[in-house]
């Protein structure tokens, strides 16, 4: 799906995916009405309803084999941006150990990189077009001047070694939070959850060609449960575009005191 219905507000994209779905399931209820009308209804009524169940049991497997994608992009989102936080807080937190000048620039350095992440690449990956050939300057300037650092005691070279090590973490939390971002439900896996709604929403309207009613209102309710699902699905697809996606919120709130 294009990424104009991503950034939509999720009460519009649910206005959009439940009107495509209905206006479907009403293209295909009204074809197989005309259709049967013109002699099709005896052979629609041959058609067994004994197809309903497994069309609905796969297209059932379809949604969950979709949805298992989307989930654990999306739990992999939050958790390597809760790392990436996690490693800045603890810069700040060993920078306290170094001497004034040498807290301050690196408290200085990992705001500025929050910041940025925020402001600049967030819009970035929600477009999918973030890249790993720019390295981010405020942690290769904080991982320069750490290293720089000549400890004058003990506690500092501890303090040295877990900066370090925190900034090598945030610099792989970075790297997957930008892979992870192109990830998204690609367009067989669309097509064919669409196609298999299709067939069971066709096969609903042939088992019940001779009662409209039953034919309409069977056909409704699962034409709710296609869109749904769709919706579902739909709103979660991109983990970093929409209205339900991971922000940089975790990166700026561990950085209270990084002034």
């Amino acid at each position: 799906m294009s990424d104009w219905l991503h950034s939509l507000p999720l009460a519009w994209m649910a206005v959009l995916v439940f009107g495509f779905v209905y206006l479907l399931t009403a293209a295909i209820h009204m074809g197989v009405n005309f259709l049967a009308i013109r002699g099709g209804a005896r052979s629609f009524k041959a058609v067994s309803p004994g197809m309903l169940p497994p069309l609905g049991i796969i297209f059932g497997l379809f949604v969950a084999f979709t949805a298992a994608q989307v989930w654990n992009d999306n739990q992999s989102a939050n958790a390597i941006v809760d790392r990436e936080a996690s490693a800045l807080k603890s810069v700040v937190i060993f920078a306290a150990s170094l001497p004034a000048d040498a807290e301050a620039r690196l408290r200085a350095l990992i705001r500025t990189y929050a910041e940025e992440a925020a402001t600049r690449e967030w819009p970035v990956m929600a477009k999918r077009e973030a890249t790993l050939g720019v390295t981010p300057q405020p942690l290769a300037e904080a991982l320069k001047l750490t290293l720089a650092l000549a400890p004058a005691n003990q506690g500092q070279e501890t303090a040295q070694r877990k900066i370090v090590d925190a900034l090598e973490t945030a610099f792989d939390a970075r790297r997957q939070r930008i892979i992870l971002s192109r990830s998204q439900v690609n367009l067989v896996k669309w097509a064919c959850l669409l196609l298999q709604a299709a067939c069971a929403l066709l096969a609903i309207a042939l088992v019940h060609c001779d009662d409209r009613r039953a034919s309409a209102i069977t056909m409704g309710l699962f034409a709710t449960g296609v869109a749904a699902s769709v919706l579902l699905i739909a709103a979660h697809d991109r983990p970093f575009i929409g209205e339900l996606a991971v922000g940089p919120e975790a990166l700026l709130q561990a950085l209270p005191t990084a002034q």
